[in-house]
């Protein structure tokens, strides 16, 4: 029994997005332009918010950590993933997979939590604005980002900890650019039906109940939007709206298709898309999008070129 609890597998060999090599150069380039954007765009707007006085509300601190978290996940894939397009032969050990794979697990399930935040504190901006900051203080935010980054690190340990007690006996050819549990549990030698159950499960009761928390706060909203007299005052409150609507619309949408699914639907090439959408793309498009559809966001951009400008011409 001991034998067999066993790893014999101590690397795996990541495949990547493509083995052709006339596009491993172009698609270099593209993802080191697109996590470049996700950096500076996400650490951009944490700095922002620093820095403006009047973007030291409840809103913009979860904002801020959205950022953060943006920033993270992306970078537990995108090194990897790019050296990957410069080698032919790209391994990861065993502990670094799970490590991988842990803290992803971490950083992606905190962002969920973090989107259904949002939700509740859009609902109680728009229904209650006279008692907005009474109502979310900055300890009910604390213990809401706790409470985020605590419900990430249970579903993210969960499934590490299950992962980590497989036998694997070989092959060990990921077919993918990181360690995700769907590939690896394709590999096992062990039997991986427990392991599919927790994803399956978790993966629905989180991903549906921070949905339903984001729908329930929207018609809340909603019916709080329909109160108010004045048309521009209506469309101020959907503005408000409007960009948390956008960013999770395209994350519940591309998470749900990845992980909420029967193991025998489960499409290798149709995997990779997706993953590349929630790894790299949604946290480039995040900051974007809460500055082009946000006023105070623009005006505080604005505000800072325009210090800086006056600056470096002060100075030159």
């Amino acid at each position: 029994m001991a034998e067999e609890n066993v790893s014999v597998v101590t690397e795996f060999i990541l495949l990547g997005l493509t083995d052709r090599a006339e596009l491993k150069v172009v698609l270099f380039v593209l993802f080191l332009v697109i996590y470049s954007i996700t950096v500076v765009g996400n650490l951009g707007m944490i700095f922002l918010i620093r820095i403006t006085p009047k973007l030291h509300t409840p809103m913009y601190f979860f904002l801020s950590c959205l950022s953060l978290v943006d920033a993270c996940y992306s970078s537990v894939i995108a090194p990897k993933m790019l050296i990957s397009f410069l080698v032919e032969r790209e391994s990861i050990s065993f502990p670094a997979c799970i490590a991988q794979h842990l803290f992803f697990g971490v950083f992606i399930t905190t962002e969920g939590f973090l989107l259904s935040a949002m939700a509740y504190d859009r609902y109680v901006a728009i229904a209650n604005p006279l008692l907005y900051n009474v109502a979310m203080s900055r300890r009910k935010c604390v213990v809401l980002l706790a409470g985020s980054f605590t419900g990430g690190l249970i579903n993210s340990l969960t499934h590490t900890i299950s992962l980590g007690r497989l036998s694997f006996c070989g092959p060990n050819v990921v077919s993918h650019f990181f360690c995700d549990v769907p590939p690896l549990l394709k590999l096992s030698c062990s039997d991986t039906s427990m392991n599919e159950f927790l994803l399956l499960t978790f993966s629905g009761i989180i991903a549906t109940g921070t949905f339903l928390i984001v729908i329930i706060s929207y018609v809340f909203i909603a019916v709080a939007i329909l109160k108010i007299h004045s048309a521009s005052g209506r469309k101020k409150a959907f503005s408000t709206c409007a960009s948390h609507l956008t960013a999770v619309s395209i994350f519940y949408g591309t998470l749900s298709f990845s992980y909420i699914q029967p193991s025998s639907q489960y499409s290798v090439e149709q995997e990779k898309v997706v993953s590349v959408f929630y790894t790299l793309v949604i946290p480039m498009l995040n900051p974007l999008i809460y500055s082009l559809r946000n006023k105070e966001v623009k005006d505080a951009v604005k505000r800072a070129l325009g210090s800086t400008h006056f600056s470096c011409e002060s100075y030159c």
